[in-house]
């Protein structure tokens, strides 16, 4: 297993596993403390598992989290799926940055988001799973979401939308989260 960094993405890292494969299959890490430690990350941060099921093309997100944020590690367990990290960290030096991933079942790479970045993704499979690894309890009261069709992001989302909850339908544009935030 290896980590690299997403020069994109200040604090960002893409783990990507060795898999086994064989005639039955095949085998991989897909977490490893010490490499996670290794990159400056504290293994035992990380406190909630959470998997959503999506199918082909139901898109989900922009979302982050208000407050002290919330890191995450990303991965698509089986399928596939069109993943986006946009850098909202006011002193960072990628601020406001996108970076795109296509993240897999075959691959089984883990992309870790740092808190104050927003996370979406689409499905681009006919069943796609992604699993989440979180560093915070969730907390409703801290969900922030931001349209996924903002011009300002651009984001070239790879197939039109099939599906998205009603709170993503609805989000608002970047620009006004970020004048609520500051207000």
């Amino acid at each position: 297993m290896k980590a690299t960094e997403v020069p994109t993405i200040a604090g960002a890292y893409l783990f990507e596993p060795t898999p086994y494969a064989d005639e039955r299959g095949f085998f991989c890490r897909t977490f490893d403390a010490d490499l996670v430690r290794s990159v400056g990350l504290d293994p035992d941060a990380f406190i909630q598992d959470s998997v959503s099921r999506s199918v082909r093309g139901v898109l989900r997100g922009l979302h982050l989290r208000a407050g002290a944020g919330e890191a995450k590690l990303v991965r698509c367990s089986y399928g596939k799926i069109f993943d986006v990290v946009v850098d909202l960290r006011p002193d960072s030096p990628t601020h406001r940055n996108r970076a795109f991933f296509e993240l897999s079942g075959e691959t089984q790479a883990t992309l870790y988001i740092p808190a104050g970045c927003a996370h979406g993704f689409q499905a681009l499979t006919d069943i796609a799973d992604t699993s989440y690894r979180i560093d915070r309890a969730h907390d409703p009261a801290e969900d922030v979401t931001i349209a996924f069709d903002d011009p300002e992001l651009a984001i070239p989302w790879p197939l039109p939308v099939a599906s998205m909850s009603r709170r993503d339908r609805e989000a608002p544009s970047l620009a006004e989260v970020l004048k609520h935030q500051e207000g």
